[in-house]
């Protein structure tokens, strides 16, 4: 419903004397000096398309109605300011205007009669424009079904090398069980399943060789699974890991979850000044992280990376000084997305059965 603000306020009219070189016929004066008219009563009523109680100041769009009357009016000109105008024979228009963000603008509207004379009034309001969002320049929106799209993920399968270095309890593999495309999302599930030895099965897929990058800001939407045990991650390795190892590749943990504290999220770097269980890293909490979608992101230059949710910006990583020790982050770097089971600094509940984590998409912006 849209809410109307009417204003009448200093109203003003001109008149344009008429002149002749003849002399005035005091028997014909009414042929020589025609009827004035000007226009008057006049009103201008402004709708801001999408006011309410909760957005008072619109939608967003940028967009009003606008609807002037006045009597005796046969034209109305709008002007929005910068030098734009409208005119209307019946009074009303539409118009939006495009400067982002909260800003104040002064619409005049001028009401003409037959005889070229006219009042004037004008109306001052707040108008709130959205930022347009910028373009991902690649992003993985999982809208397809089924398996994983090769072209850019890998499955890696087993029990990695000491549980992938953490004494981890599950064991990765490639089955739509364990990870599979579905309704727009991926989504990894940990389950109590014994295979090859271990109790519970899992997925680890990354995107090394087919998809890594330098630098730009990384927005991942998910929703994390839940249960003690669970150790959902949204993370980064240096693409030089097969050829320097670890910690020297660099690691950047955009998003860690661990189902025995559950309300925290921890974003992390890892280098050889400091890895496993490093103190470069922050904490923010989110209470409802496997009920709804949060943006989990970071932004990196090569001065520094941000850590935020939902766009808080929570931690920020700026070594000084920044050497081979504290930053192995001027190289590409490739995605790595799991959900581990346990390790050697927590236990599993022994009631867990499974859980999931959903990935909506991944964008980056460079």
């Amino acid at each position: 419903m849209k809410n109307y603000l009417k204003i009448i306020i200093f109203s003003m009219f001109f008149v344009i004397a008429c002149s002749s070189d003849e002399p005035a016929d005091s028997n014909n004066n009414s042929n020589n000096n025609p009827e004035v008219i000007v226009p008057s009563n006049l009103t201008l009523d402004i709708s801001i398309v999408g006011q309410n109680d909760s957005n008072p100041n619109g939608d967003g769009s940028g967009s009003i109605i606008c609807n002037a009357s006045a009597t005796d009016a046969v034209n109305y000109e709008f002007r929005f300011g910068g030098g734009v105008t409208q005119q209307s024979n019946n009074g009303q228009t539409e118009y939006s205007y495009t400067g982002e963000g909260l800003n104040s603008y002064t619409l005049y509207v001028y009401a003409y009669s037959s005889t070229g004379h006219y009042t004037s009034t004008f109306q001052t309001f707040d108008l709130y424009v959205e930022a347009e969002a910028p373009e991902a320049t690649w992003s993985e929106e999982f809208n397809y079904n089924g398996a994983v799209d090769s072209n850019t993920w890998t499955h890696e399968i087993g029990n990695g090398e000491w549980g992938w270095g953490n004494g981890e309890f599950q064991y990765y593999t490639s089955s739509l069980n364990n990870v599979k495309v579905e309704d727009g999302v991926l989504k990894i599930t940990a389950k109590r399943e014994d295979m090859a030895g271990y109790e519970y099965t899992s997925a680890r897929i990354i995107s090394r060789d087919k998809f890594e990058f330098q630098y730009g800001r990384v927005d991942i939407r998910a929703k994390l699974p839940s249960g003690a045990g669970t150790w959902p991650a949204l993370w980064l390795l240096g693409a030089n890991f097969n050829e320097v190892g670890w910690p020297a590749c660099g690691e950047i943990d955009i998003m860690e979850h661990w189902g025995h504290d559950p309300s925290v999220i921890a974003g992390s770097i890892h280098t050889p000044m400091s890895h496993g269980d490093t103190w470069t890293n922050g904490h923010t909490n989110v209470s409802d992280y496997n009920e709804e979608f949060h943006i989990y992101s970071i932004d990196w230059d090569e001065n520094r990376i941000q850590f935020f949710v939902d766009d808080a910006l929570y931690y920020t990583y700026s070594p000084s000084p920044q050497d081979s020790e504290s930053w192995p982050f001027d190289q590409e770097m490739f995605f790595i997305l799991n959900v581990a089971m346990g390790g050697h600094w927590f236990d599993v509940d022994p009631q867990f059965n499974e859980s999931t984590m959903e990935v909506d998409y991944i964008r980056i912006y460079q």
